[in-house]
């Protein structure tokens, strides 16, 4: 027997399923390599970027990185809500006119590590919403903080968490009235996985509702430049959103930075709880508390991002992912499938109507060497579904997509 401490493991973290999602998936293709050495592996499972970060962007962190060796561009610890002249570019980019402030952002390593701190800040005693399907780094923060009961095998769910069902026969947008009360309601859109995002009357909707209910929107818009119709690309666009929601916001899926990692939190001074405290002022204790800001060689990265030429480039490399998008909708739809997602985001979400998600993940992975993600991955909504990731060099994309037009011809 080897020696353990008298240390008892955190009893939350003992409830979540199996391993995170992204990882299981990595295991499986690594277990399907040892198969098959020779496969040339596609992935287009996990959302990561590909395509290499553009260089008006990466030339002014290596500026920044050089002017740390000199006397006058040292510096050390930053503000910990982030560079005042990237939060001004942030609001004047994204927020112009929505009644935003510089001090209303605070600049992060991203937005799945900004996910978690809110998380500290709504602590052990709130009800959770959220989108079924979605990321799954909402619901497994959630279970680590306390906030849910035990999994209950039989439903797929936690105890504790209102699981919203976001599925084609409602427009993947719920169906509010037969939800009951959460008090933080975790909402992403354009949505991750079904790429789905809400029109102006459902985000009309589900600030109401909030209203109504006293509740707190994290509106996750990782995903908001890709947008193409006239859909909103924030929350603060609603009317009266500033009272109950706050955003969230990330550089990685716009400017390649997921190993950079920047993004940023919007959180308006009239977000109060209920005893008319600003949840701003808990944040930003939290984040002085646990983080001391992002690096400041990736806002000097930021900053670029948003200069006219940055703005440019970021369009250019999404426009790129969009098209392949396409390539991939077009594909699944010749061979009859029904596709949804796709238009406003780098998601193409497929239905096996009657199948098991990990099994047609297994068939695909098995007969064609692409990885894709299960569906059921995201949520028990998720099930029959595959999510087929756009970010991929075109080869491998036009590649993947012969492979399933051999598959299911």
């Amino acid at each position: 027997m080897s020696y353990k401490t008298k240390v008892s493991r955190n009893e939350n973290i003992t409830k979540l399923q199996a391993g995170y999602l992204f990882p299981e998936i990595a295991r499986r293709k690594n277990a399907h390599l040892l198969k098959f050495p020779d496969a040339k592996i596609i992935s287009l499972g996990i959302g990561d970027t590909t395509e290499p970060i553009p260089e008006v962007i990466t030339s002014a962190m290596a500026k920044k990185s050089y002017a740390l060796s000199t006397l006058e561009g040292y510096s050390g610890y930053g503000a910990e809500q982030g560079e005042k002249p990237l939060r001004s570019a942030i609001v004047s980019t994204y927020y112009k006119d929505l009644g935003i402030d510089d001090d209303d952002i605070f600049v992060s390593d991203g937005a799945k590590c900004d996910i978690s701190r809110l998380q500290v800040v709504f602590g052990s005693n709130v009800k959770m919403a959220v989108q079924d399907p979605s990321y799954p780094a909402y619901v497994d923060s959630s279970v680590i903080m306390g906030q849910t009961g035990f999994y209950q095998k039989d439903v797929q769910k936690f105890a504790n968490i209102e699981y919203m069902k976001c599925k084609p026969e409602n427009g993947f947008f719920p169906d509010l009235s037969s939800i009951s009360r959460p008090d933080i309601i975790f909402f992403c859109s354009p949505n991750n996985p079904t790429g789905a995002a809400a029109t102006r009357e459902q985000l009309t909707q589900l600030v109401q509702f909030a209203k109504d209910n006293g509740s707190i929107i994290v509106y996750d818009s990782a995903y908001a430049m890709y947008i193409s119709g006239d859909n909103p690309r924030s929350i603060f666009e609603i009317p009266g959103a500033k009272e109950v929601a706050l955003e969230t916001a990330s550089f990685s899926k716009y400017a390649g930075f997921t190993g950079v990692r920047l993004g940023w939190t919007v959180i308006p001074k009239q977000l109060l709880f209920s005893d008319g405290f600003p949840v701003a002022k808990d944040f930003n204790r939290i984040v002085s508390t646990c983080f001391n800001g992002a690096s400041n060689i990736s806002q000097a990265g930021g900053l670029a991002c948003l200069s006219p030429e940055g703005l440019k480039a970021m369009r250019d490399v999404i426009g790129f992912y969009k098209e392949n998008t396409d390539i991939i909708v077009e594909t699944f739809d010749s061979l009859g499938f029904k596709v949804y997602g796709g238009e406003n985001a780098p998601y193409v979400w497929v239905y096996f109507p009657g199948r098991s998600s990990w099994d047609v993940f297994g068939e695909i992975l098995e007969k064609t060497h692409v990885v894709t993600t299960p569906g059921s991955g995201f949520g028990p909504a998720g099930e029959g579904f595959i999510r087929v990731s756009a970010f991929g060099h075109r080869e491998n994309v036009l590649e993947a997509c012969r492979r399933f037009k051999q598959l299911y011809k």
